[in-house]
């Protein structure tokens, strides 16, 4: 079962590098995947694909993911779009295959349900023709990697339902992106029109021998670049106004729109002399690295980003904060038997490599991420949920103790257990043990600290009386349990 609610299967056209990235948004959000590509590589490709997103969705959000969707490779437009809730084409830029496959696919998918096209330019109503039900086809142009960048261009044609737009924001947003709804049809939509500007006017500069491929990627990556990623154009701009704002901006810089800067007009002939400039100084920037390796630092890079944008709640990072509040709200809450009496099993983990250290062993932060990840598991059990968060209130870890008794390597299973050691109508007490699957070897405790909060006024209080009367049975339900011996230690001093 999906956790986002309507969204069980979805069926994909096309897997290569744009449709990879889609089977691994859907597929990492525990949504099933119906893939159709003739390709004979598309599952390795796929795969791959699949191995940069776990890495790199697993270091961008803090809460846990969900399950895994299970990923089925069909021989058949028709089979992918055969009892799905959604369907995402992602086929080369060419509008007969387009139309050609969703032709086919259209005929197979429920009336309801919405088509996106991952198309970079062409105009829904070109692709719309002879679909069954084209009303609900709209453009969902996403951006690579599409597993990590949240833009969705969403654009319809002159078939296209209002309810299809609405749908496919809805999905879109609930794989953690940003929709964004085109007001009118128009050939490149709005962010490739505004990259095939800048994109233009770098030929020419590498054409006229004025930069080099690596020093234009300089002038954007340490100037212009970083302010786009939070503010964009407009905004920017703005405040280069100064306390007059816009209006003075244009007034001081908008007679050198008239100046003979740029050829934006006009594109620079790609000769072979143009084109062997061009592959020889991206050689050199590459710097023998691989793609999977260019990749991996593209994805390291915009994590980052996106987590420090995340720290300012501004834009990127809100994205990623509304996508990890909705991760927090769809895990399962865990179901506990009746007669149950000893530690909670919660949180199960196979050990990524980018959490194992220079010793070659699991880092101590990461011990510190799984005990928080399982006790955010629990909080679920006592009646944490995102009704209860949105009525300010939470619990709020304020002191916590780590024993680390085994190593943990790449590729382990661990798995989590809790067991409360006291609690009262504020406060709760809880012991996290880490576990090794195959052996059962302890390898790591943790001993929690938490305080009810008042998240409004930003004090202690009470916690609600069904959650204390919940506290109040697990605690009596663990009484009879041996006090583990780490619990209550501190870092012990030689005299």
């Amino acid at each position: 079962m999906s956790p986002i609610p309507g969204l069980q299967r979805v069926g994909l056209l096309g897997g290569g590098v744009i449709g990879g990235g889609w089977a691994a948004r859907f597929l990492l959000n525990g949504v099933d995947v119906q893939l159709y590509d003739p390709d004979p590589e598309a599952p390795r490709k796929v795969d791959e694909v699949m191995a940069n997103a776990r890495r790199a969705i697993g270091k961008l959000v803090m809460p846990a993911l969900p399950p895994e969707g299970t990923l089925t490779f069909v021989d058949s437009p028709e089979a992918a779009a055969t009892d799905v809730q959604f369907v995402q084409e992602s086929a080369p830029e060419r509008l007969e295959l387009k139309q050609m496959l969703l032709r086919r696919a259209s005929t197979a998918a429920g009336p309801d349900v919405v088509f996106g096209s991952s198309t970079s330019g062409l105009l829904p109503t070109l692709m719309q023709d002879g679909m069954t039900h084209p009303e609900r086809l709209v453009v969902g142009h996403p951006f690579n990697p599409v597993y990590l960048l949240p833009l969705v261009e969403i654009c319809g044609g002159e078939h296209t339902s209002q309810a299809a737009r609405t749908r496919a924001g809805e999905v879109y947003e609930a794989l953690g992106m940003h929709p964004l709804q085109l007001r009118k049809e128009i050939d490149g939509f709005v962010a490739d029109r505004l990259l095939e500007a800048l994109w233009r006017e770098a030929l020419w500069l590498v054409n006229d021998g004025v930069a080099t491929a690596a020093e234009i990627d300089d002038a954007i990556r340490f100037g212009a670049g970083l302010r786009w990623s939070f503010m964009g154009t407009f905004l920017v701009y703005r405040i280069a106004g100064g306390e007059a704002g816009m209006r003075h901006f244009m007034a001081q810089f908008g007679p050198a729109l008239k100046w003979p800067w740029t050829k934006l007009m006009d594109v620079p002939e790609l000769t072979d002399e143009l084109l062997d400039t061009i592959v020889e100084q991206s050689d050199d920037q590459a710097a023998g690295r691989s793609i999977r390796e260019l990749e991996a630092l593209r994805d390291d890079c915009l994590v980052a980003v996106m987590q420090g944008l995340r720290t300012a709640d501004f834009g990127a990072g809100q994205v990623l904060d509304r996508y990890e509040r909705q991760l927090f709200g769809r895990v399962p809450t865990p179901t506990i038997a009746p007669d149950h009496q000893g530690p909670l099993r919660l949180h199960e983990v196979r050990v990524p490599t980018d959490w194992v250290d220079y010793n070659g062993h699991m880092n101590d932060s990461r011990y510190f991420q799984l005990s928080s990840e399982t006790v955010d598991r629990f909080l679920r059990v006592i009646g944490v949920d995102d009704a209860y968060l949105a009525g300010g209130h939470s619990w709020f870890t304020v002191e916590s103790h780590m024993n680390f008794l085994a190593q943990a390597k790449a590729g382990d299973a661990l798995y989590a257990t809790v067991q409360v050691v006291s609690t009262d109508a504020k406060r709760m007490r809880v012991f996290t043990s880490m576990r090794r699957s195959d052996d059962d070897t302890e390898v790591a405790t943790a001993e929690h600290m938490l305080l009810h909060v008042d998240t409004v006024a930003d004090k202690a209080c009470p916690a609600d009386p069904a959650m204390q009367a919940v506290l109040a049975d697990l605690a009596a339900r663990h009484s009879h349990l041996p006090v583990p011996p780490q619990a209550g230690r501190s870092v012990g001093q030689s005299r």
